[in-house]
């Protein structure tokens, strides 16, 4: 699998297509302000290539205490082929000297995709994840964090993470010169 990061300049549009189709719109930064906050912010956004075919995406906020897998996608065409396994596992070795988090729609919270969300907790759980047992919900929607390696994920964690993310959000107004 070839990799290549991502920049405001590199960009196109097979990688903003996935982005606006694999993550519901709440969820979903602004493309123009999610490139703009790849130059203000820790972030390694990189996608991932199976020759010249396009597989995925995800974007990693790097950060001092561990890293947050933020957003991680593959194209819903080759979805059940390896790649994810794949792509999750070049994540987990590249960021292996700390521990990671990432926080996913709860397996527990009735929903119409319940089949999808909790086949997604199971990978994550296969591949090292364990709960945090600590949960947010946003637009009526339950996240559960879950973290891989030493230590902990409490909610000053996560808040603080959100003051930190609020800071580059209200900088991201300003234009870039």
């Amino acid at each position: 699998m070839r990799t290549k990061q991502i920049t405001q300049t590199n960009a196109d549009e097979r990688i903003k297509a996935l982005y606006q189709s694999a993550f519901p719109e709440e969820e979903q930064i602004p493309w123009d302000d999610l490139l703009r906050l790849i130059n203000r912010m820790p972030l390694d956004f990189t996608a991932y290539y199976d020759g010249e075919d396009f597989i995925g995406f995800t974007i990693v906020y790097q950060r001092k205490t561990f890293n947050w897998f933020w957003y991680f996608a593959v194209r819903e065409e080759v979805r059940g082929q390896g790649y994810g396994q794949e792509i999750l596992s070049f994540l987990i070795d590249r960021y292996k000297d700390s521990p990671n988090i990432l926080d996913m729609e709860s397996p527990d919270q009735p929903c119409d995709n319940m089949r999808q969300r909790k086949r997604r907790h199971r990978f994550y759980l296969r591949n090292g994840f364990r709960d945090t047992h600590v949960y947010r919900t946003y637009e009526g929607i339950t996240y559960t964090i879950m973290i891989m390696g030493e230590g902990t994920f409490t909610q000053q964690d996560y808040d603080d993470i959100i003051r930190e993310l609020q800071q580059f959000w209200w900088k991201s107004d300003i234009p870039d010169k």
